[in-house]
């Protein structure tokens, strides 16, 4: 297996926000002032998180997206850097304010209300060193903000020298093409979404049609449930804890999920891989900070993973 430093980084392209969290017992009503049990501020955003995840899970990953000119993308850059994300790929947009994000978390029910404002629009335009960095990756990761820069990407670029392409199909994506997408991971709620009230084997089976070479759905607490072309779905459980909050969790599953892929993990040991790390996460406020390392999901593993991928993507 080849070592962490001589692979290929994996390039999470997308949003990167600055947050204000907070923790309450549940929701405040109209008008209602409460006490809140936590407030912290953190970087957020699916890609950027999902870069974090896999940086930590000790895969090289660099992060391609956009922020404004303010104290918020500084502080999201930094957080990026410290977490050694290479961000050489961020694009600073003068005059125009980075995404940020109000969260407030029910404890009670570990769910969360999050208002945010819109993320600076990245373009590959006349940018050849986003061109280079794109197409010298292993995997191009890309949530619903960076789906239209790996499209125009995938536009420039022949077949063969096309990186592999993996979507975060939590959020709706417009113009989504699966025939040009090789791991697409969407929830079953978005799965559903897209193709109607289904069992989950169908829409699994209704994504590969479309083009996807291997889709993996994810179900909270359930787990997730993978297929590909011409072998049975496969899935695996989720890994229970005590959740503090949710935050990222879809998010961190999405890089652990690469992290393991690119350690040539079965297909099965790769969902447990990124069940645990995304599990493991909901133990913060925020969806960064609980966020394992490759040594604590082993640990959660009995510290037992195969080494090798039983077939290609």
């Amino acid at each position: 297996m080849a070592s962490s430093t001589s692979r290929p980084p994996i390039v999470f392209v997308g949003a990167a926000t600055f947050d204000a969290i907070t923790l309450v017992d549940r929701f405040p009503e109209p008008d209602e002032r409460q006490v809140a049990a936590a407030v912290r501020y953190a970087g957020g955003g699916p890609a950027a998180t999902a870069a974090v995840a896999a940086a930590r899970l000790g895969v090289p990953a660099a992060f391609v997206g956009a922020v404004g000119d303010d104290d918020e993308g500084e502080r999201i850059v930094a957080g990026l850097r410290a977490e050694g994300v290479d961000t050489t790929g961020v694009r600073v947009v003068p005059g125009q304010p980075s995404q940020a994000s109000v969260v407030v978390i029910d404890r009670s029910r570990a769910t969360r209300a999050i208002c945010t404002r819109p993320v600076p629009a990245l373009s590959l335009g006349a940018d050849p060193a986003l061109l280079d960095r794109l197409t010298g990756a292993g995997w191009v990761h890309v949530d619903h903000r960076g789906w239209p820069v790996a499209r125009a990407l995938l536009d420039q670029l022949p077949a063969a020298a096309r990186p592999r392409v993996s979507v975060d199909g939590g959020n709706p994506i417009a113009d989504l093409r699966l025939a040009d997408v090789d791991l697409y991971v969407p929830t079953v709620e978005a799965l559903a979404a897209r193709h109607g009230s289904l069992p989950v084997a169908d829409l699994l089976g209704r994504a590969l049609a479309e083009g996807a070479r291997t889709v993996v759905a994810t179900r909270g607490a359930e787990g997730s449930v993978a297929a590909r072309a011409g072998y049975p779905p496969v899935e695996a459980a989720g890994l229970p804890v005590d959740v503090v909050s949710t935050l990222g969790a879809g998010d961190v599953f999405h890089g652990a999920l690469l992290a393991a892929w690119v350690r040539d993990l079965p297909l099965t040991q790769c969902l447990r891989y990124a069940n645990v790390a995304a599990a493991l996460s909901c133990r913060g406020i925020d969806g960064r900070s609980a966020i394992p390392n490759h040594a604590e999901v082993l640990s959660a593993l009995d510290g037992v993973l195969p080494d090798r991928q039983e077939e290609d993507l």
